[in-house]
């Protein structure tokens, strides 16, 4: 498909919604009565689409985005990127604190196309790169957000190394997290926890209880508060 095409499949299969947790943003969302939401891998194989990721508010990247316009002065006038975009939700939440530049990065074309559709309809500016970025160190971003990347072991094993070494140059990198299977058990620091309402169409649960970690570099290992009791 064109990126012409892309976007118009995505307004096609999708709604624009507002998510439970972050109310100020809309985006196209899959909900349960669309058939985006209900259709196999192998229906999505059968049209070329990988999964679709972006079509959904996870509660990592909600509460991530909730913490980003709650604490404003994190992106400020600074450069952010937000890693594993998916929707965008947490670009344009870090474009509306008042960053100076943001870029979403996602290796998903559809991605990509939903990002710059989400934006627009939020009306912020925000970059979008579709790129493989683990393991560059020299982008010059000084924030990196990355809300729920651990739902496979290689891709959070390479992240978060990565990530670690991002915050080993005095990078403020924040991970949004529901407790996935692959979140990391030490190298982090919580700094907020928050209930998301979610879909039992796409967890276990209708309530996800989310938390904001501070990325810690490699060398710091310093025993940290729990917010998860």
């Amino acid at each position: 498909m064109t990126p012409a095409e892309r976007c118009s499949f995505i307004r096609k299969h999708t709604r624009i919604e507002r998510t439970p947790l972050v109310p100020e943003i809309e985006l196209h969302l899959a909900s349960e009565a669309l058939p985006l939401w209900q259709a196999s891998e192998e229906e999505l194989q059968t049209i070329g689409l990988p999964p679709p990721f972006w079509a959904f508010a996870w509660a990592g990247g909600q509460a991530l985005a909730r913490w980003v316009l709650d604490e404003p002065e994190s992106v400020q006038g600074r450069r952010v990127l937000d890693f594993g975009a998916g929707s965008g939700l947490v670009a344009i939440a870090a474009a509306r604190a008042g960053a100076a530049s943001v870029t979403a990065v996602d290796v998903d074309p559809f991605a990509a196309a939903a990002i710059e559709l989400n934006a627009t309809h939020n009306q912020v500016a925000v970059t979008v790169v579709i790129e493989d970025l683990i393991g560059r160190l020299d982008g010059g971003w000084q924030v990196v957000l990355a809300g729920d990347i651990c739902y496979e072991r290689p891709m959070a094993e390479r992240a978060f190394a990565w990530l670690q070494a991002l915050a080993a140059m005095d990078t403020l990198v924040l991970l949004g997290d529901p407790k996935r299977t692959y979140l990391p058990k030490k190298g982090l620091e919580p700094l907020a926890r928050y209930s998301v309402k979610t879909s039992r169409e796409l967890e276990d649960s209708d309530l996800r209880n989310a938390i904001v970690w501070r990325v810690l570099p490699p060398s710091d290992h310093a025993e940290r508060p729990s917010l998860t009791q």
